[in-house]
């Protein structure tokens, strides 16, 4: 007999790998979505159903496999059409078109006993035909009707494209721009993180998820992705319970809240316990503190991946996962392959794979699969749907409202609508690149690159004169890799001095040089960690030369996450941070270059100096050493020898091609009860000569508490358009929750003791006041 690993004796002693349980008062869940209440009929309907499965019947209802149009992950799934007429079934991964889905669920129908349909789910994240600004570009918008919207129109696209699923939106906060996956994400802020969730939970499910254009939202990655490591993909996370209560567990709260239907486990272990096998995560906090009531799918093999995590063979991980309150397994098949015999071994029980096959079908009963397998997709609907007038226009207006203007010396921005335009360097005419990473069925043939969207809004009386000047990259074997995954990238046979003399010519023929820079969509997103954030290739050295020429310089960035950008800021005339703008990206950026848009996009992730600051985050907590940065020879302070403290651009952070300014807050009162809700006015006029929209920011500090208070919190923003010389009055509404922290016992609590308000148009520049709360 084989001796039993750790995580198996403890399976058959009726333990699990946890952390200390709670038992500290916390936020209550909210009311509960009518999408996802609960129904005595559903209930009846699948405890009618389940009497009549066998055993074989509900594992193959926990096996969610990959085939189709792409993949995402290390394998591929085998023998499917065989597994959906067994029955070993329960969702397909990566299918979509009518036909395509419609050929596989009508094999579900057809060839199974009880002809349970299958669930069809799709990585639609910034849209699913029509593609938007990347999800770091859409929280930078801070216009969340705009992120609904764009949420909207995937669910209307996918749903029309035989989906029912869709695994978005990303919620992990985020604060090393090294990792990849920040491209996903609404940055590093918890409390506009939770109102981005929010928003794209209803944009893709509305009120009614049986009816034709509603899609399932999955949420992911649970738990507390976006802290690994080192920025490193896939790496370790360890915290405290306080900064995971307070700093990166409120977006996956407010989604639930919002009434997501499904969640995805995160490939990083939680403190020790990876996420798919540990039941304080999915089970104890998800469920039963927070009330969830969807089922739960892996991410890609993540059960197969415990095996290197060290927690046991193939039957004890499945069980694991299955005991943790995993339900569906996502192409690994683990669950198909050992849960049967792990019943038979008492590692599980059979409550344990009735509940995750009853979740599972819930899902499907919410989604109306019951009553209607192919959920309305028809090859009408989606021609008439797909790629439509209305969705492209509102295309171009999101990817507008994304843009950040990071740098206009002397009205450099908006450009003249005549003279000649030395368009420069290795973006300027991409159209892979411009609709970004995770852009799923998105055709990048049919985006607009930069150079056409100058032409179409510049027209005849703009000259362009064009030139490469560089390549995204010249490593030979980093274009290897990134064109690998489909990347189409090229790389120029001439020296990087040949393409830099060139583009220098070019530039001396024009009025002012446009030069588009940044990375290559394939080195951001999944598996795509960077340890210099930098420009990549020989693309700084291309600025510096065109620099020398003595042209205005306006940089147009196309990136995933927040570069350094050190002596670009120093050198250039304007900066454009343009993110990968989608479908219309070349348009959308054109309107802003000239005018016919004005900038009002705000950072939501902090741009560092240099990679040594990192992690750099707005919302830190100050040390007993604090460094002001007024005395360089103050030595015994927190600070660095060779850097300064402060970011290049602060969180929050994006000019106009308008001025705004802000007057003192006033609030309603400045001695406050523990339950009473507090006002806060401020006004904000536009002093420049453009209409404009501002985003103004409503921060607190709390200035005394029993654990080290951050240093700031957002806790409210409004996004305003103001005509030039126009000047309103905002108020802000603090609710007696937003003074509110976890202590060191997990209790949601406000501390009496001094507060700080403060408000403005980013972070670091605001207007203070104070107020006591009793």
């Amino acid at each position: 007999m084989n001796k039993l690993s750790r995580a198996a004796l403890l399976l058959t002693l009726g333990l699990t790998f946890t952390t200390a349980p709670l038992h500290a008062q916390q936020q209550p869940p909210a009311p509960t979505p009518k999408v996802m209440q609960d129904d005595p009929k559903m209930k009846a309907f699948i405890d009618n159903l389940m009497q009549k499965m066998t055993l074989e019947e509900k594992i193959g209802q926990l096996n969610l496999v990959s085939v189709g149009f792409d993949v995402t992950g290390p394998v591929v799934s085998q023998n499917v059409n065989e597994n959906i007429s067994k029955g070993n079934v329960g969702g397909v991964f990566n299918t979509y078109t009518p036909i395509a889905a419609r050929k596989l669920q009508e094999l579900a129908l057809k060839q199974t006993r009880l002809k349970i349909p299958l669930i069809f789910g799709y990585d639609v994240i910034h849209g699913h035909r029509t593609i938007f600004p990347i999800p770091l570009g859409l929280a930078a918008s801070w216009d969340l009707t705009a992120v609904e919207r764009s949420a909207r129109i995937a669910a209307e696209e996918a749903s029309a494209d035989g989906l029912h699923w869709v695994y978005s939106p990303m919620v992990d906060i985020a604060r090393d721009p090294r990792w990849g996956r920040v491209a996903e994400g609404a940055g590093e802020d918890a409390y506009l993180g939770s109102r981005m969730a929010e928003a794209m939970v209803r944009g893709y499910q509305g009120t009614d998820l049986t009816k034709e254009n509603a899609v399932m939202a999955c949420l992911k990655h649970f738990a507390l992705y976006g802290a690994s490591e080192a920025g490193r993909d896939y790496n370790t996370t360890d915290m405290s319970k306080v900064r995971m209560y307070n700093e990166y567990l409120p977006p996956y709260k407010a989604a639930v809240d919002a009434g997501v239907g499904s969640v995805m486990s995160s490939f990083n272990d939680v403190n020790g316990v990876p996420a798919t096998a540990n039941r304080w995560l999915l089970t104890d906090l998800l469920r039963e503190k927070w009330g969830f009531k969807g089922f739960v799918a892996t991410d890609y093999t993540a059960i197969n991946e415990l095996i290197a995590h060290g927690m046991g063979d193939e039957k004890e991980v499945a069980a694991l996962s299955l005991k943790a309150g995993a339900d569906m397994d996502m192409v690994g098949e683990l669950f198909l392959k050992h849960l049967g015999e792990d019943l038979k071994n008492g590692l599980v029980k059979q409550a344990d794979i009735d509940l995750a096959c009853r979740r599972v079908l819930e899902g499907k009963y919410r989604l109306g699969l019951f009553k209607d397998p192919y959920h309305g997709v028809s090859e009408k609907r989606a021609k008439k749907v797909i790629m439509n007038k209305e969705f492209i226009a509102d295309a171009r207006d999101i990817a507008r409202k994304s843009m950040v203007l990071l740098k206009n010396d002397n009205q450099t921005l908006p450009l003249k609508k005549s003279g000649t335009i030395a368009l420069v360097g290795p973006l300027a005419q991409s159209q892979r690149d411009m609709i970004g990473n995770w852009s799923g069925a998105g055709d990048w043939k049919q985006a607009v690159s930069l150079e056409q969207g100058i032409k179409n809004v510049a027209g005849n009386a703009v000259k362009i004169v064009y030139a490469k000047g560089a390549n995204i990259a010249d490593d030979q074997q980093m274009l290897d890799r990134l064109n690998h995954h489909g990347g189409e990238l090229v790389l120029d046979k001439r020296s990087s001095e040949e393409m830099i003399k060139e583009a220098v010519q070019v530039a001396q023929q024009a009025d002012v040089i446009v030069a588009a820079v940044g990375e290559s969509q394939g080195m951001t997103g999944e598996a795509a960690s960077r340890a210099d954030i930098g420009l990549p290739g020989q693309q700084l050295a291309l600025l510096k030369a065109l620099k020398a020429t003595g042209k205005p310089l306006v940089l147009v960035l196309m990136n995933g996450r927040p570069l350094t950008l050190t002596w670009e800021d120093q050198n250039a005339s304007a900066i454009l941070e343009t993110w990968f703008g989608g479908t219309q990206a070349g348009n959308a950026m054109a309107d802003v270059l000239f005018g016919n848009y004005n900038p009002s996009g705000k950072l939501t992730m902090t741009f560092p100096r240099s990679v040594g600051q990192i992690p750099l985050y707005y919302n830190h907590k100050s040390t007993g050493r604090p460094y002001a940065g007024t005395d360089p020879m103050d030595k015994y302070k927190s600070r660095y020898l060779d850097e300064v403290n402060e970011p290049l651009y602060p969180f929050g952070f994006g000019l106009s091609y308008t001025k705004f300014e802000y007057g003192k807050p006033e609030l309603s009162t400045t001695t406050l009860g523990q339950n009473q809700p507090l006002e806060v006015k401020v006004t904000v006029r536009n002093t420049g000569n453009y209409d404009g929209e501002e985003v103004a920011q409503l921060y607190i500090r709390d200035m005394v508490g029993s654990l080290s208070r951050p240093v700031k919190e957002l806790k409210g923003f409004q996004k305003v358009m103001l005509k030039k010389g126009e000047s309103r009055t905002l108020t802000f509404r603090l609710s007696p929750d937003d003074l509110k922290f976890y202590n060191n016992d997990l209790n949601f609590v406000a501390e009496p003791g001094d507060f700080q308000v403060m408000v403005g148009g980013n972070s670091r520049d605001v207007q203070m006041a104070g107020f006591k709360l009793q």
